[in-house]
């Protein structure tokens, strides 16, 4: 690919410094993995002490089509979005309005979840560490795949979400608790979400391309489509708007507006110009490790990025990589995925941004930078990282065939078709509709369009729901339990493959049948 030297335009741009690690060997492994994630967009920028290094785009917008990436070319970056959430609220505890100890429902009186004490005992800081006891992405399927549902009508019912462990006691990922940050930030400062973000973050540090949704964006914007497998062909996707849990995964960026924000962070809110987004002490408290993250083995692939200690702060992971302290976050949408790592004691930042759903494209493409400024043995991240990525999809197949082989396909469900069709309920998502549909079953997630499809009958009682939508990869089993009378208790659901992304929270559902002229829940 042509590098070409411009202030703005359609075309990559690179800092007029532009080191030969970037000439000579970071343009081959972006292109190496953009061909063997099979990725079409990517967007790189690396700073180093407090100045951008190497700015560029490569590949292209949408699959088929000519518009490239750019520096300035728009990727949602999903959970990145947390860290700006978590700096939202120490701009706030630094200016009086708040501590980080205060009880949550003595600011939210509404604020409520599923056990007494965990209501009254959580703390603000508690909201951004995912230590609550609630389940791995407990109460996703409120805004995952979109659902009509509001950012209000979400906080009221996670106060029906089930929690897992007790509190503080154990690690586990969960969005919702970052929408409770934003009704905070709302309640205490007079601005919603959005508009304190583009306020304090966007306008100091002259963010000009981000956006606080998808929706502000169309046709005419320089905006990459997403894209996933579908059915074993890579395909372009809708965009899914997180408006309603946007302090989750809302923002919109490019690697030159986010070489900005990581430049800030690393100078520990300092904007070089007389003015900070934070204080020192506040940056700091938004490092401090507060819950310790599970350290697994590596594979012997990827045996060089072994850590020795992992932690979750405030919208970052902190961990150890080859003796020095890494802070990242990944950020992951339907056909979108991202990365934002630094090295704090070299000064130097990366930001991957990608329109393919698979990770092993950022993951290999910020290590090779990270090893660059660490002057480690050179290593192949690219083929490490895809050999692991394929044993984890052939180790996936084998789950899902070996369940396959233990079906008794030859069995019967134990009640007409029509008895299984009805209303049916959970506490926190709402109502799910099994129907007769000709000689089969169709199931419909009342609040998530996407989340419609038929129901093919596994053995017994379990049904799988396929889904209209394949390019959700997120099949699900569905199992009815019956009373000693034979009419249907009650309903579960499991994803079929392991490789099914958490936010599908199926298993959390404690589906009951209601009347069918019941009213909608």
């Amino acid at each position: 690919m042509r590098l070409l030297l411009r202030i703005s335009g359609a075309c990559v741009l690179w800092a007029l410094a532009v080191p030969a690690f970037a000439h000579d060997y970071l343009d081959g492994v972006v292109e190496r993995a953009r061909k063997e994630f099979n990725v079409p967009g990517i967007a790189v920028v690396v700073v180093k002490d407090g100045k951008v290094v190497a700015e560029k785009g490569y590949g292209v917008r949408r699959l088929g089509a000519p518009a490239p990436v750019t520096p300035h070319t728009l990727f949602g970056i999903a959970s990145n979005t947390k860290v700006f959430t978590s700096a939202a609220l120490a701009m706030l505890v630094e200016e009086g309005k708040l501590d980080w100890n205060d009880r949550v429902v003595d600011r939210l009186p509404g604020f409520q979840m599923s056990d007494a004490y965990v209501t009254r005992e959580m703390r603000i800081r508690d909201l951004l560490c995912h230590r609550s006891g609630l389940p791995l992405g407990g109460g996703d399927l409120m805004f995952w795949p979109g659902t009509d549902f509001t950012a209000d009508q979400m906080n009221y019912r996670l106060r029906f979400v089930p929690l897992e462990t007790s509190f503080r006691s154990a690690y586990a990922y969960d969005n919702i608790l970052y929408n409770i940050a934003g009704a905070l930030i709302k309640q205490v400062s007079g601005q919603s979400w959005a508009d304190f973000i583009k306020a304090r973050f966007f306008g100091p540090l002259n963010m000009r391309d981000s956006k606080t949704s998808i929706r502000d964006i169309d046709d005419s914007t320089d905006a990459v489509a997403p894209h996933t497998m579908v059915e074993g062909k890579l395909q372009p996707v809708a965009h899914s708007p997180l408006d309603n849990n946007a302090p989750a995964g809302a923002i919109v960026s490019s690697v030159d507006d986010m070489s900005r924000w990581v430049i800030a962070l690393l100078n520990k809110g300092d904007l070089g110009n007389g003015k900070r987004l934070f204080s020192e002490t506040q940056a700091r408290t938004l490092w401090t490790p507060l819950t310790i993250l599970p350290v697994p083995d590596s594979p012997v692939e990827t045996a060089e990025s072994q850590a020795h200690f992992a932690d979750y702060a405030m919208g970052e992971v902190l961990r150890d990589y080859r003796g020095h302290l890494l802070v990242f976050h990944t950020g992951g949408l339907q056909g979108m995925v991202s990365i934002v790592a630094m090295l704090p004691e070299l000064h130097v930042g990366v930001v991957v941004l990608t329109n393919q759903g698979s990770g092993g494209a950022f993951q290999s493409i910020a290590y090779t930078v990270l090893d660059h400024y660490l002057e480690a043995p050179p290593k192949d991240w690219v083929t490490a990282i895809d050999t692991v990525d394929k044993r984890r999809t052939v180790e996936a197949e084998k789950t899902v065939a070996a369940a396959a082989s233990k079906r008794d396909a030859s069995s019967k469900p134990s009640l007409p078709l029509d008895s299984f069709a009805g209303r049916y309920r959970d506490p926190w998502y709402g109502d799910v509709l099994v129907e007769k549909r000709g000689d089969g079953l169709s199931i419909r997630f009342t609040h998530s369009p996407a989340l419609t499809g038929r129901l093919e009958h596994w053995q017994q009682d379990t049904f799988v729901a396929r889904w209209t939508d394949r390019s959700l990869l997120a099949d699900a089993y569905i199992t009815f339990s019956l009373n000693p009378d034979g009419s249907i208790d009650s309903a579960k659901m499991k994803a079929v493959s392991p490789l099914t992304d958490f936010s599908f929270d199926f298993q959390h559902l404690a589906l009951k049948p209601v009347a069918k002229d019941a009213p909608p829940y």
